[in-house]
């Protein structure tokens, strides 16, 4: 399983050191909305969860998505 660090860096191709809890559409110009649904497919698939529509255009930042996590349950991969 990859760390949630790991796994924005490879789908956003950038490199991990720049992904931090403020990443975001706003300052990583690969995190387009396509970019974006194929990061969240790809969290689904490396934790096991399911997100609603309403989580996947709620996010804002790598924060949102660990808090998301949180609440579907992740507790490891997310904080490093």
């Amino acid at each position: 399983m990859e760390t949630l660090k790991e796994l924005v860096a490879r789908v956003l191709d950038v490199e991990k050191e720049k992904i931090n809890d403020t990443s975001s559409p706003e300052n990583i110009s690969s995190w387009d909305s396509f970019n974006g649904l194929m990061l969240a497919a790809e969290l689904e698939k490396n934790f096991n969860v399911k997100f609603t529509t309403t989580e996947v255009v709620s996010v804002t930042c790598v924060k949102d998505i660990k808090t998301i996590l949180k609440k579907h349950g992740v507790k490891g991969g997310i904080d490093n």
